[in-house]
């Protein structure tokens, strides 16, 4: 079965390009020009990963992506014509699981969207070979309703964000290197510059109440990885 895309472009030419481009790639495409029927068509589309441009009129593609994080999980792939790391941090802090740049090379978009479908589908097959829970403290890990409780509150997690929680919580007290993170979670090797771990470390921490300037919840070994510690969640 085709894997369905929504893509959100309001250049209508490149919109139509990427479009055929992707549905000779035998994926399904719904093409949106702006956010007005954004509500309606998720609830009857169900993307399966959404590319979002950020130049739109009226509400532009960093206010949608809050929108869409508030009840979609998938990948969400941002399109920008602006190459200045703040477009790119602020787009990934908002939610986003990747970027690219316009102009959009068709196959750096293909191999972009493959990656997170296929990790995204790599995750979910694990489930059958791993333990379905964790627990430490008041947090609580559920692997198969891809749930996280601290002290029985429900965070609000992208699938991207539980994918990160569960690399670094099911290996505690270990390092878990940044490469590790970039090959197996991003989908990419990592090179040297690419902050996209980093700033989804960020979120992880402001949603799971650790301390930003001082983390204790999930420390940065700095030039090496990340290191989840289980006796901070008391």
């Amino acid at each position: 079965m085709s894997k369905r895309i929504l893509l959100i472009e309001d250049d209508k030419r490149l919109s139509q390009l990427m479009a055929n481009f992707l549905n000779q790639q035998d994926f399904e495409v719904q093409c949106l020009y702006d956010s007005v029927n954004l509500s309606s068509t998720m609830e009857t589309y169900k993307p399966d990963i959404i590319i979002l441009d950020i130049m739109l009129p009226g509400e532009d593609g960093f206010e949608l992506c809050k929108t869409l994080r508030k009840t979609f999980t998938g990948p969400l792939l941002f399109v920008t014509a602006k190459s200045s790391d703040f477009d790119q941090v602020l787009g990934l802090e908002l939610g986003a699981d990747d970027y690219v740049i316009k102009p959009v090379e068709p196959r750096v978009l293909l191999a972009r969207i493959n990656a997170l479908l296929r990790r995204s589908e790599t995750q979910s097959s694990d489930t059958l070979f791993q333990s379905d829970q964790l627990r430490f403290g008041k947090l609580k890990i559920n692997r198969n309703s891809r749930q996280v409780l601290l002290s029985d509150e429900l965070i609000q997690l992208t699938s991207h964000e539980f994918d990160m929680l569960w690399k670094l919580a099911s290996n505690p007290s270990k390092l878990v290197e940044r490469e590790t993170l970039y090959n197996e979670l991003i989908g990419r090797e990592y090179d040297g510059l690419d902050r996209s771990a980093d700033v989804r470390i960020s979120r992880l921490r402001k949603k799971l109440r650790d301390n930003p300037q001082n983390p204790y919840k999930i420390k940065t070994i700095w030039g090496k990885g990340f290191f989840f510690v289980p006796d901070a969640w008391e």
